[in-house]
């Protein structure tokens, strides 16, 4: 069992508001930050069209085993104050370094035993926090890259057109169209670009977001992160390299397990048959796989019980 309560943190202006997770039991307890992956998702990692739940999920399994958590609706997002498209990569880490901090000052929550576990961006977003310094036990980097993400972005675009319907791809090849030619032409538009919101194909994007997306590389920031790390990819993402697992133990600083999960895609779950984007929507009806919670819940316990 658990209990949440609302909790209200700001961030450079702006009033961002999320749900502390306790367990029950007497504390003070392990906590955990839980970052989302990118896009406009509430505290639970839904977006309106796409309702993931991983942060909703992983909070459950943490509470359970006596962590509690801490997740929070984005700027503009919920019950948030701020506009999302005008939001950058950086910001999201500031709003990350401000939600930590709410988490460590809470009485529940054991300050000495603090980890990040970020999903895709927000695994970018832990790294980045982590790199700063700032007091931790531990991260969990959930479908992390370990490139720039002009790199990810190309090797999305190579992957994206076998997923595609027939009649899509019948139609890029009548009109001759290179999907990875056209995607890297719209980074260049992107990347020439100054204002925090941009039309790029007659649709308004988050330009600033983007640019900064693009130019990020890990690498450099993993190198100054010396705690332990737990990177854990599915071996049917086709949005995060799988091999970037190597990547990621490489470059830190400190040490590193991995673990591929098999059949588990980018919104970790599990899929059966060969990976497509198309499933997304029936793949989360269901929970978080098991085989995830399992590995995160048990390398954080562990971690927090070695944390004098």
């Amino acid at each position: 069992m658990s209990t949440g309560r609302p909790l209200e943190f700001t961030s450079h202006g702006h009033r961002l508001v999320g749900t502390l997770t306790r367990p029950d039991g007497a504390g003070p307890h392990p906590g955990a930050l839980l970052l989302p992956g990118s896009g406009p998702l509430n505290r639970d990692g839904d977006h309106r069209r796409l309702p993931l739940g991983i942060q909703r999920d992983l909070a459950a399994a943490l509470a359970d085993a006596g962590t509690a958590t801490l997740r929070y609706d984005r700027r503009g997002v919920g019950d948030s104050t701020g506009e999302f498209l005008r939001t950058g990569f950086h910001d999201n880490v500031e709003d990350a370094a401000a939600a930590l901090a709410a988490l460590a000052a809470d009485p529940a929550v054991d300050s000495r035993k603090l980890f990040l576990v970020g999903h895709s961006e927000g695994a970018l977003t832990a790294v980045s926090l982590a790199a700063r310094g700032v007091p931790l036990a531990g991260l969990v980097l959930l479908a992390g890259t370990g490139r720039t993400g002009a790199e990810v972005l190309r090797r999305q675009a190579a992957l994206l057109l076998p997923t595609l319907p027939a009649p899509v791809r019948l139609l890029l090849r009548l009109t001759r169209t290179d999907l990875e030619a056209k995607v890297a032409r719209n980074h260049e538009k992107i990347l020439a670009t100054t204002a925090d919101v941009a039309r790029i194909g007659g649709q308004r994007v988050n330009a600033r977001w983007m640019r900064e997306f693009l130019r990020y590389d890990p690498r450099p920031d993993l190198a100054r992160v010396h705690v332990p790390v737990l990177a854990v990819t599915g071996d049917k993402d086709l949005q995060t390299d799988p091999a970037d697992l190597a990547v990621i133990a490489a470059a830190a600083g400190g040490p590193v397990l991995t673990r591929l999960l098999p059949d588990v895609t980018h919104v970790l779950r599990r899929q059966p048959g060969p990976p497509s984007l198309r499933a997304y929507r029936r793949e989360v009806r269901e929970p978080v796989h098991r085989s995830v919670l399992d590995a995160v819940v048990s390398w954080l316990t562990a971690r927090a019980a070695d944390v004098a």
